[in-house]
């Protein structure tokens, strides 16, 4: 029984012509939209509200040849091109140009690479496009439409949202610095440069203290242009709104970091977009590359050597919150000796019974759950109150509009790329069937083994038990958007039953909390304690750190 349902017929299409010189290698996104309130490409979306989407590879086209959609090509959240209904849309296509990719492992993949904006499709510099045109679409007319993309995204070098421009312009660049590092490890695995950045912001008093030593602090996060904990803003701001409400605890946050009420220590943010994703999971991965060791072993050191980092296990701690929960404990668990905390927030599935709403061990399709005579969709987000917003079937459906074998550059993809081995095609080998949301259960096997974070602390808890005592601390709003509180109080049921140790892990659940709850004083709002995060949790990890030093360790250099 096909998934989606459409009628298809040999109705109206779309014919669009990229200027080009050599073959096209991609994936071409075509938007419809009901309104012009931002250009198409910016509106399609997971929720039930998106625009229309159809996705269309492109491998090694003849230059200036058409790419078609037609009622054959795969749409989103319409099926087909024959099921939209006739009327006036606004109408755009981007194409998301790929990049040859020449594997340590022998295989060769075309993928998109970063161009330096966080893995946007709708963004990246260099991809062609089209402007938005206003047209009547009538899935019953024989007549051909035709868009030119003759236009193409700037490149983001020299721009506002570049992060050398950022430092360079920034007032706060006596405390904040930019590095870009050239990772080997990565380098190797990609067959070409591969490059990680970092913000790094230091004690105020650094350049006067000359002979002090710093712990580390490592904040977790999607890909920002600029440092991404909180701004890091010198003045206060007049303006108002939300914007304005962000810079104003950014503000908040430098005067506590340079007026002494928080710890001395270095805080730093990783950029790490690659060609899947805007972010690695800070994982050693079969699709990704060993971020975990290019992270750990090459670019932290390199940051301590140059910027007086204590340098041991014991002066190091991380937090963040969503994919970057996730991150942190997987960075605590899988270097238990090298991190002293670990403060994660609403993190991404850290138990695969429950990766969002799907059991990956017992339910047998992603998309449904089915009785002997009927079936129910298996809801991927919802509200704090339980409303629907998207399920599973139409999220895949989504990325699939995005690019295939896990090229969306989107949520699904990035976990199957992560956490799958590669495929005998060289591309992540698919765990879930993106159009029948069959489950593939060898696939599954690897990822138990590999990144089940519950099943791993069950399987390891003798040797890992006694290097994570006092390092685990969860929150999550048990209103999760996303259902990541299920996973989260089946982790606690897991390290609850341990002994020899027993697990001293922390958890706290928001009652109706969305995603991006941090915890906190119950007395204060989510939003109040997620904007003093970082002063909640560095002066905690201070603690630990000076608390849990060995002996002779240097716990007062920093502390003038």
């Amino acid at each position: 029984m096909p998934v989606f349902s459409s009628t298809l017929c040999c109705g109206q299409r779309i014919e669009m012509t990229v200027p080009a010189s050599q073959p096209l290698h991609g994936h071409l996104v075509l938007v419809m939209s009901r309104n012009d309130k931002t250009e198409p490409r910016n509106q399609l979306s997971e929720d039930y509200l998106s625009a229309q989407g159809f996705g269309v590879d492109v491998d090694g086209l003849e230059a200036n040849k058409p790419i078609v959609v037609s009622a054959e090509t795969f749409g989103y959240p319409r099926r087909s091109l024959a099921d939209i209904d006739a009327g006036d849309y606004y109408v755009q296509a981007v194409f998301n140009v790929y990049e040859l990719f020449h594997l340590a492992s022998g295989k060769s993949i075309w993928l998109p690479p970063d161009k330096g904006e966080g893995q946007h499709w709708n963004a990246k510099p260099g991809n062609p496009y089209s402007r938005p045109v206003k047209l009547h679409f009538d899935p019953n007319s024989g007549a051909t439409i035709r868009l030119t993309l003759d236009q193409v995204i700037p490149p983001v070098e020299g721009t506002d949202q570049d992060p050398l421009v950022i430092a360079a312009r920034s007032p706060a660049n006596k405390w904040l610095k930019y590095m870009r590092f050239r990772s080997e490890k990565l380098s190797k695995f990609w067959g070409r440069d591969m490059y990680l950045a970092a913000w790094i912001l230091l004690p105020d008093g650094f350049d006067e203290h000359r002979d002090a030593k710093f712990p580390l602090v490592v904040y977790q996060d999607h890909y920002h242009a600029g440092f991404a904990p909180v701004p890091f803003v010198t003045s206060l701001p007049d303006a108002s709104g939300p914007e304005a409400r962000r810079q104003q605890n950014g503000y908040r946050f430098f005067q506590d970091w340079t007026s002494g009420r928080l710890p001395r220590v270095i805080m730093i943010y990783v950029q790490n977009a690659n060609p899947y994703y805007d972010d690695s999971y800070l994982v050693d991965s079969a699709n990704v590359g060993p971020y975990g060791a290019a992270i750990n072993e090459e670019l932290i050191p390199a940051i301590e050597e140059k910027y007086r980092g204590i340098g041991q296990g014991w002066a190091r701690a991380t937090f963040g919150g969503s994919t970057g929960g996730w991150e942190a404990l997987a960075t605590q668990i899988f270097y238990p000796d090298m991190y002293n905390g670990a403060y994660a927030a609403c993190p991404d599935p850290v138990d695969f019974h429950a990766f969002q709403n799907i059991d990956l061990y017992e339910d047998k399709s992603a998309f449904v759950r089915r009785g002997d005579f009927a079936e129910v969709p298996i809801i991927a987000d919802r509200k704090p109150d339980g409303s629907a917003i998207a399920t599973a079937q139409y999220e895949y459906a989504y990325e699939y509009v995005l690019g295939t074998h896990g090229r969306s550059t989107e949520q699904w993809d990035i976990w199957q790329a992560v956490f799958s081995p590669a495929g005998p095609d060289g591309y992540p080998a698919q765990i879930i069937d993106p159009l029948t949301g069959e489950i593939n259960e060898k696939v599954l096997v690897y990822w138990h083994d590999h990144y089940d974070l519950t099943a791993i602390l069950k399987r390891d808890w003798p040797v890992l038990g006694p290097k994570l005592e006092t390092k685990l601390y969860l929150a999550v709003g048990d209103g999760d958007t996303y259902f990541l509180n299920n996973a989260v109080h089946l982790l606690q049921k897991q390290l609850d039953a341990t002994r020899s140790p027993h697990s001293d892990a922390t958890f706290q659940y928001g009652p109706g909390m969305p995603h991006c709850y941090t915890g906190g004083p119950p007395e204060y709002t989510m939003q109040q304690n997620n904007a003093n995060w970082a002063q909640r949790v560095l002066p905690l990890m201070s603690e630990h750190m000076t608390a849990s030093a060995p002996a002779g360790a240097d716990i007062k250099s920093w502390k003038y």
